[in-house]
C-alpha cells in the first residue's frame, strides 16, 4: 500500500484519539526514516524522547533478537534470570538501592502516586483519604483518569469524570506558592524538571533546589517526573542533575526501553518503595525478561557512550544555529541538550508542514511551539543538514 492508502485505512479502523500528521514511516534506521514511496526525513521527535539511541540501534536490536530465543515473559508470578541485573544496573545509574517495574511512563507516575500516598499513610502518619499530592501547572504525566485528574489541560479532561480527588495545584517554577500549599497532609510534589507537552518550559535556576530544600524541610516526598527528560536527553543523565539535586522518587521510561520496548520504572530507596507488600501493587509484563535485556543494552550504551556529553555539546550546537534564524514571529528558543522548543507568535503548525515537507519531522505543542528532540546520536553533518531545511521552512 501507499501512504495515502495506509493512511485512510488506519482513519477508517482506528479511533480518531491521535491526529497525526500525515507521513507514514515504513522503515528507519538511525536519524533517518523512510515513507513507503521511499522519501527519507530526518526524524527531530525521537518518539517524544523515547528514541535517544536512534532507530534500530544495531547493538540493542541484537539484545532483543538474543533474548527472543531464551524466553521473553515469565510474569512476576516467578523469578527470571535478567530483572535482577536490571534492578542492579537502574539502581546503579538513580543512586537510589530499589526499583520497580512497569511498562509505560504513565503506569510509573501512577506507582509513584501510590507510592506517595501509602507513604504518607504509613510512614507520614496521614489519615488514609486525606493524603494530598502537588503538582503544576500545565503538567504532563500521563493519560489515565487519575493523572487527568490532576491536568490543567482541559481537552484531556472533558467528558471523563468524576476525577480522583486528592491534588492541588501551583505554578511551575514558583517555590513560593509550592511552600505556601502545603499542608500537614501533603505527601508528595510531583513536578517535571522540564516541561515538555506545556512547550520545553525550563523552570528559573535555582527553582528545583528550592523545591529539594521546601520538600526535605516539610517531609514532603519529592517526586521527579524524568520520563521524557531522563537518560541523557537534556545533557545530563537525569536533568535533575543540572542543579546537582536528587529527587526521593525518580519516574523513569521512554529511552530506558531502547526504542524497542515499552519499559519504565520508579526508582526511590527502600524506605520508601518498602511500603509495599506481595500483591498490593504489579503488572504482568512489568520486569518482563524481554524488555529487561534491551534495557540494560541501553543502559550499558548511555555510560559507555558517554550520552551526556553528546546531547549537551550537540544541543548547544543546534540551540545555537536556530537562534541564527531571523524571523520576527519566532519570540523564543529555549531548552537544554537536544530538548528544545521554539516558540512563535503565531499558530506553528503551518511552519512543521513546511519542515516535513522539505523532509525534517517535527511537531507543535500547545499551538505555539515546535519541540525540536532529535536521537542524540545525530552526527553535527546531520545537524547541519536538518537545519537548511529549518531555516528554510522558518524564514519569513
Amino acid at each position: 500500500m501507499n501512504s495515502s492508502e495506509i493512511i485512510k485505512k488506519t482513519n477508517h479502523f482506528g479511533a480518531m484519539n491521535y491526529l497525526p500528521k500525515e507521513v507514514v514511516i515504513e522503515r528507519a534506521e538511525g536519524v533517518t526514516v523512510y515513507d513507503p514511496e521511499g522519501n527519507s526525513y530526518y526524524d527531530m521527535l525521537s518518539a517524544y524522547s523515547a528514541l535517544n539511541f536512534g532507530h534500530i540501534h544495531p547493538e540493542i536490536v541484537a539484545a532483543a533478537k538474543s533474548q527472543l530465543d531464551k524466553v521473553t515473559l515469565t510474569s512476576r508470578a516467578f523469578h527470571n534470570s535478567v530483572l535482577c541485573d536490571f534492578y542492579e544496573k537502574l539502581c546503579d545509574l538513580t543512586g537510589k538501592d530499589t526499583v520497580l517495574p512497569m511498562n509505560t511512563g504513565a503506569e510509573a507516575v501512577e506507582t509513584a502516586l501510590k507510592t506517595a500516598r501509602r507513604w504518607g499513610h504509613t510512614v507520614k502518619g496521614v489519615e488514609n483519604g486525606k493524603q494530598e499530592i502537588i503538582v503544576c501547572k500545565n503538567n504532563f504525566h500521563g493519560r489515565t483518569i487519575t493523572i487527568i485528574s490532576m491536568s490543567t489541560d482541559e481537552n484531556a479532561r472533558m467528558g471523563f469524570a468524576p476525577y480522583t480527588e486528592g491534588f492541588v495545584t501551583v505554578p511551575f517554577g514558583d517555590a513560593g506558592a509550592l511552600k505556601s500549599a502545603i499542608t500537614e497532609n501533603t505527601v508528595a510534589f510531583l513536578v517535571e524538571p522540564i516541561q515538555g507537552e506545556a512547550g520545553v518550559i525550563v523552570p528559573p535556576e535555582g527553582y528545583l533546589k528550592e523545591v529539594r530544600n521546601i520538600c526535605t524541610e516539610n517531609n514532603v516526598l519529592f517526586i521527579a517526573d524524568e520520563v521524557q527528560t531522563g537518560f541523557a536527553r537534556t545533557g545530563r543523565m537525569f536533568a535533575c542533575e543540572h542543579e546537582s539535586v536528587v529527587p526521593d522518587i525518580y519516574v523513569l521510561g521512554k529511552a530506558l526501553g531502547g526504542g524497542i520496548m515499552p519499559v519504565s520504572a520508579v526508582a526511590a530507596n527502600r524506605d520508601i518503595l518498602g511500603v509495599f507488600n506481595p500483591g498490593s501493587h504489579g503488572s504482568t509484563f512489568g520486569g518482563n525478561p524481554l524488555a529487561c535485556a534491551v534495557s540494560l543494552k541501553a543502559m550499558e550504551i548511555l555510560v559507555r557512550d558517554d550520552y551526556p556529553r553528546m546531547a549537551e555539546e550537540k544541543g548547544t550546537y543546534f540551540m545555537n544555529r536556530l537562534k541564527e534564524i531571523d524571523n520576527p514571529e519566532i519570540i523564543d528558543i529555549r531548552g537544554k541538550g537536544l530538548l528544545i522548543g521554539v516558540e512563535f507568535s503565531v499558530d506553528a503548525a503551518p511552519y512543521v508542514k513546511k519542515l516535513i515537507h522539505g523532509g525534517v519531522l517535527a511537531k507543535e505543542t500547545h499551538e505555539h511551539t515546535i519541540r525540536f528532540a532529535p536521537p542524540v546520536i545525530i552526527t553535527y553533518e546531520q545537524i547541519d543538514a536538518a537545519f537548511e531545511t529549518i531555516k528554510e521552512a522558518f524564514s519569513k
